[in-house]
């Protein structure tokens, strides 16, 4: 029967850990052991599992150097320096604060790596200017802080391509590339948005910073805007790996905020450390529940059934990056990008990679999708994040992202039917895909 299989339970047991409240990391590792039990197998495969794989494979150590070099930056006053920036050059313009929360969204990509996190650290800072004084309505700068949100990992540095790239062993430094063209075309689809909504609205326009103080502005937050730049040549310069990039990256902001910026005390050094532990912490636990949870779906053999079900529908290569997009799109509604990643994508990625699909492009394709699935109604979870900061009513925040959501699909399209918005950067840094 099926309710007595083992991996029918094992499903089960991770859903209904979940519900109440364990967190999913630890949910995926006791649903596995279940299995491992019931199946006869060693149990002790389950520790086997996640100690090889996180401490033989050092792109993961990537991930918590981001992170620590992301709590600089937010700790130093790299931030506000960087919004400030922000304002001088799109501030001027109708709807100027609208134009500097997507500008802004662009500018600080990847500083957590999470877009629920950028959402509710600096969306939220620039959420409170454009609603001060009644100047934008709450739903509105919900809405826009929630679809700009979904940029960050799309630009370099990514949290989410890192992982991306731990289960399908694609190059981390093409996915930054690769992710660099889709994110500017993403933002740039959100600001047509944000202009003709400025129009319609007659929004306010903000009193614009001088020209003149354009050039000094730009000098006192050309280090933190350098710090993309510095990460990537120092991986396609071929004097770092990636994971050494990211140490260098975490190395560059603590030396910025503390020479020449002046902003860490130790007490805020420590904090740093504290905050950014904590994340990795959680972050760890998820990636070795799916790791262990990725062994299980292994011994079921369910990557080979599921590309031999794919070859027997005969999808050709565009029907099958439209049928992903639909699943993870509608996956994102319900669940974090992280465990999307790491649970749902190792079993596509066979039958991409069976239907001559470009592992570069399915990656930020694959990113792309995830972070928009977080502002797909009707529970799309930035949404309600979102919700809870502004204490708009939801279904008026659901009005304001669709055009939002329109552009964005919009944008997704284009990158699936055309790989070499995706590609064209890779290409010319030299890959060969």
């Amino acid at each position: 029967m099926i309710f007595l299989d083992p991996f029918f339970l094992c499903i089960v047991s991770i859903l209904v850990l979940a519900v109440l409240g364990l967190p999913i990391g630890l949910s995926m590792i006791a649903g596995s052991i279940l299995y491992l039990f019931m199946s006869g197998l060693d149990m002790g495969i389950a520790a086997e599992q996640f100690l090889n794989r996180m401490y033989s494979n050092y792109i993961i150590l990537a991930v918590p150097l981001f992170i620590l070099a992301a709590e600089f930056m937010n700790t130093g006053s790299l931030s506000d320096r960087l919004l400030a920036w922000c304002n001088a050059v799109v501030g001027r313009f109708r709807g100027g604060l609208a134009q500097v929360n997507v500008l802004q969204s662009m500018v600080f990509a990847g500083m957590s790596g999470s877009a629920i996190a950028d959402a509710a650290g600096t969306g939220k800072m620039i959420y409170s200017l454009m609603t001060r004084d009644g100047k934008y309505p709450a739903s509105f700068a919900a809405a826009l802080t929630a679809s700009s949100a979904v940029i960050g990992p799309i630009i370099p540095p990514s949290i989410p391509m890192v992982l991306y790239a731990l289960v399908s062993d694609a190059s981390i430094g093409y996915l930054f590339l690769g992710g660099i063209v889709p994110g500017a075309i993403m933002g740039i689809s959100l600001a047509i948005i944000v202009y003709f909504k400025a129009r319609t609205n007659n929004f306010p326009v903000e009193d614009p910073v001088p020209l003149r103080e354009l050039p000094r502005i730009t000098w006192t937050s050309l280090p933190a805007l350098m710090m993309p730049v510095v990460l990537l040549f120092c991986i396609y310069s071929g004097i770092t790996t990636p994971t050494e990039a990211a140490a260098v990256a975490a190395a560059y902001a603590l030396i910025i905020s503390i020479v020449l910026y002046r902003s860490i005390s130790l007490r805020s050094f420590y904090r740093s450390l504290v905050t950014s532990s904590k994340t990795t912490v959680s972050i760890g636990m998820l990636i070795a529940g799916a790791l262990v949870l990725n062994y299980v779906v292994t011994v079921e053999n369910i990557p080979a059934t599921l590309s031999s079900i794919l070859t027997a529908w005969n999808l050709d290569p565009i029907t099958f990056l439209i049928f992903v997009n639909v699943v993870l799109l509608l996956l994102g509604c319900m669940l974090e990008g992280t465990a999307i990643i790491l649970i749902i994508v190792p079993v596509l990625v066979p039958s991409a990679a069976a239907l001559g699909i470009d592992l570069v492009h399915f990656g930020v394709v694959v990113v792309i999708n995830v972070m928009i699935g977080l502002i797909t109604p009707p529970y799309g979870m930035l949404l309600f994040v979102m919700q809870s900061i502004s204490r708009a009513k939801l279904r008026h925040i659901v009005g304001d992202t669709l055009p939002f959501l329109g552009a964005l699909l919009a944008a997704l399209l284009l990158f699936t039917f055309v790989p070499d918005t995706v590609l064209w950067l890779p290409r010319m840094f030299g890959y060969q895909g």
